[in-house]
């Protein structure tokens, strides 16, 4: 037999040959079964081979298609580009903002934000966005309900924006307005009024307070009941003694010159003008001398102090406090026992010593420096030529000062505030209801309630955190209130369509403008004195800074804040992540302020908090800094811890969503992962011009606010590939948070 696979046997006869040995004639051969048997089986063996042939093909056919089937999962989960219309703009933006040229791993500021230049800070473009759309809400034609406080914002906004009316009236209205006061020496029409009448006129009839501002809020300290505030007065001349004397004495010159402006653009006697001009100068030089900043004052432990109005009066008697404050916050019941809480008593008496001095020896003087004053504050609603000098004055004043210059300002946007602030019930659902869409808020509350897990999550891991505290800080967070968008009532159409039957539109729109003020101060001195379930908005609605509330344990979100290029559903998670989330996560900290400060929690590891803390301080002061930028440390150490911590939460809440969801998309053409995308988006919302932060801006710079952050996180060093010892990789990291 013939064996597959094997030899052939040794006894069996080969083929051709008998059983004897012998061989038959090829062409008369009569085989046996046997001989006829490998014939019979040949079609098997080649059926064998076709099946393993078939099997073989049919293998690597499933391999085939099975690794075709896993390239496109793979495809599938990996991310694609987002094509949208909100897509494309958001890009637009970013290569507008970015310089990608520089290398990100030694200068990621410089690529994220490279190009941006003044106006072009994130928070205020998105700003001065959200006033653009109230602006097409306002001009919409017949967009309004008859006979409501639509229409009563409405017409505001419109006599605003009429300049021709507004020039035609020149100073007559404001004319007008001295003469209910007295009048004043300069126009030679002056009747000598008590001055504490025509103070008392000032306060509470033109919103205007030349000594002191006086206005109704809750303590800062518990119980948080609303309680009169005295406060140091603001001032827009830069006085200080701490200027050289030449500049102090150019400032002064051209304060001066712009008092002669207002003087004479009223009808004043110039000789005149220049002397109560003058004096004018003296009296608020000396005020400003009066003047403690709040650091000397934190560090004497007198932030503020609580005094009666009887006792106010005994100390700053110059000024007959329960009329001018019962005049104010009318109708709310004043009397001398009256608890008001005051923030600089010395600043208080020694401006009132000097009122004395002079209505002893100047009282024209005075009620000159009090009139110039109220021009100074009106001259935004009066004609060009006022608003010209202010413009003129704050130039040369900045350029004195070293200050950047300010962009100047269209007419429509100044409308738009004003409008905003004297009809903000109205206003407020009109933008909501434009702007932020129920999906909107719903996509926004997903994002914050990833973010407060994150950080809920983090609690657990924090090392200079006793157990105690780690429990009472996540309950802190499980039972923090959010508020998202707009305050209840601005929902409510009620409230929304208000008719404000308290303010009188015209003849001039200074007078309407001083009819909004009064209206104003009335409905906030009303809603205080009224039981309130709502937290109490501390910005608008279309307000682009987010908060926390001590008082109320409330974190707050407005609707303007949640828009592009910081959130939109639409948006990759990378970027709802980065920008918005990082917001979030920044204002959860805050909660926990007071744990960071000296003392603050006993039961802490205080040598590991404090280690934590000096690596911080450490870590932001070796940044290098652009040439001009200064950076007080100490001051923004608070901000910093939060910025470091925002970053980390918002990029473990990413992370996360990462492991659970798929179909992550990017941006279109940027050539950016989602996480390089996510770290990208973090740096677009700090994006601003070195050097145009305000002196006592608790922020640090806008590069540290970049660097400080995501140079302590070693994924941002992973995800771009930065070296070991860049700038965005250093050798060691700090762990707060």
């Amino acid at each position: 037999m013939v064996q597959e696979g094997g030899d052939q046997s040794e006894e069996e006869p080969g083929p051709g040959m008998s059983r004897a040995g012998g061989m038959r004639p090829p062409w008369n051969q009569e085989r046996s079964p046997e001989e006829r048997l490998p014939t019979a089986i040949e079609p098997g063996r080649q059926w064998s081979m076709v099946r393993r042939v078939l099997t073989a093909g049919l293998l690597f056919s499933v391999l085939l298609g099975f690794s075709v089937l896993l390239v496109y999962i793979f495809r599938s989960c990996g991310p694609s580009p987002c094509k949208t219309p909100v897509c494309w703009d958001l890009l637009a933006r970013y290569l507008a903002s970015g310089n990608t040229s520089v290398a990100p791993c030694t200068d990621f500021f410089s690529f994220a934000c490279g190009q941006a230049k003044g106006t072009d800070y994130s928070f205020q473009a998105l700003a001065e966005e959200n006033k653009s759309r109230l602006r097409r809400i306002l001009e919409a034609p017949g967009s309004w309900h008859l006979g409501s406080g639509e229409e009563k914002a409405f017409q505001f906004y419109s006599s605003c924006m009429d300049t021709d009316a507004i020039e035609a009236a020149g100073a007559a209205p404001l004319r007008q307005v001295i003469e209910e006061l007295g009048g004043w020496r300069i126009s030679g029409n002056w009747t000598s009024l008590d001055f504490n009448r025509t103070l008392r006129l000032l306060m509470s009839q033109y919103g205007y307070f030349p000594f002191f501002r006086a206005y109704l809020q809750p303590r800062p300290t518990p119980p948080y009941t609303p309680v009169i505030q005295i406060d140091q007065p603001e001032f827009d001349v830069p006085l200080k003694q701490e200027q050289e004397q030449k500049i102090y004495a150019q400032i002064v010159r051209e304060y001066v010159t712009y008092l002669n402006q207002l003087g004479t653009l009223l009808g004043g006697e110039p000789n005149k003008v220049q002397e109560h001009a003058f004096l004018s100068i003296s009296i608020t030089s000396q005020l400003f001398q009066f003047l403690r900043p709040l650091e000397q004052r934190r560090a004497q432990g007198k932030l503020f102090q609580m005094v009666t109005i009887d006792q106010l009066q005994e100390m700053a008697p110059a000024i007959d406090w329960l009329s001018c404050l019962q005049a104010t916050f009318t109708p709310m019941p004043l009397s001398p026992s009256q608890l008001l809480l005051v923030h600089d008593l010395e600043y208080l008496k020694n401006m009132s010593q000097l009122v004395e001095e002079q209505l002893s020896k100047h009282r024209d003087f005075l009620q000159s420096h009090m009139i110039l004053g109220l021009v100074r504050t009106l001259s935004p609603a009066l004609d060009s030529k006022f608003q010209e000098a202010r413009r003129s004055l704050i130039q040369k004043l900045g350029e004195l000062t070293e200050r950047p210059p300010m962009p100047s300002r269209p007419r429509w946007m100044k409308c738009v505030e004003e409008t905003g602030t004297f009809f903000e019930p109205t206003l407020a659902a009109l933008f909501v209801r434009e702007a932020f869409s129920p999906s909107t808020q719903s996509a926004a509350m997903e994002l914050f309630t990833a973010i407060k897990n994150a950080l809920i999550s983090r609690l657990r891991r924090i090392p200079w955190m006793d157990e105690k505290t780690r429990k009472e800080a996540q309950n802190r967070v499980t039972q923090l209130q959010v508020k998202m968008g707009a305050p209840e009532w601005a929902l409510e159409p009620s409230l929304a369509r208000q008719e404000y039957n308290d303010i009188q539109l015209g003849p001039s729109y200074l007078q309407s403008f001083l009819s909004c003020v009064r209206s104003l101060q009335a409905r906030i001195v009303q809603s205080f004195l009224q039981s309130f379930p709502y937290h109490r908005w501390q910005v608008s609605p279309w307000g682009v800074n987010a908060y926390y509330s001590i008082p109320d344990h409330v974190v707050v979100f407005p609707a303007g804040l949640l828009q592009p290029p910081f959130f939109h559903p639409g948006y990759p998670r990378a970027v709802n992540f980065g920008a918005a989330g990082s917001i979030m996560a920044h204002e959860l900290l805050h909660i926990f302020y007071q744990l960071l400060l000296p003392g603050g929690c006993p039961a802490c590891d205080t040598g590991a908090l404090q280690g934590a803390l000096l690596c911080l301080t450490h870590h932001y002061e070796t940044i290098p800094l652009p040439s001009g930028t200064s950076f007080n440390g100490s001051r923004t150490f608070l901000e910093n811890a939060a910025d470091i911590g925002g970053l980390a939460i918002a990029l473990q809440a990413y992370s996360k969503r990462l492991l659970w969801n798929h179909g992550e998309t990017i941006l279109p053409n940027l050539g950016l992962s989602p996480q390089q995308l996510f770290f990208r988006s973090y740096a677009q919302v700090m994006c601003r011009e070195p050097g145009t932060q305000e002196p006592q801006d608790p922020h640090s710079p806008p590069t540290l606010r970049v660097h400080g952050p995501l140079s302590n996180t070693p994924a941002f060093a992973r995800h771009f590939h930065c070296p070991q010892g860049a700038l965005m990789n250093p050798s060691s990291h700090c762990q707060l948070w």
